[in-house]
């Protein structure tokens, strides 16, 4: 049977996921392992993990300034 190389789509990652997956798109890059052909899909795929990373620390960054502020632990 055939490995489907197929990644996962990024909404479906957890955070700890795509940042391992980011740190093997850029190694490969400063490994220069990566071919040319593969270039662009990767550069895509590690544009998509990066706003998914971004948007995932707002999204928490926000949730805790809020849970802060419901505390009444704020300045």
């Amino acid at each position: 049977m055939a490995k489907n190389n197929t990644p996962k789509p990024v909404k479906d990652l957890k955070y700890d996921e795509a940042l391992i997956e980011l740190q093997g798109i850029l190694s490969a890059l400063q490994d220069e392992t990566l071919s040319i052909d593969d270039l662009t899909t990767s550069i895509k795929r590690a544009s998509e993990l990066l706003e998914a990373c971004n948007s995932r620390l707002r999204t928490t960054q926000k949730e805790v300034e809020e849970i802060i502020v419901k505390l009444g632990l704020g300045d």
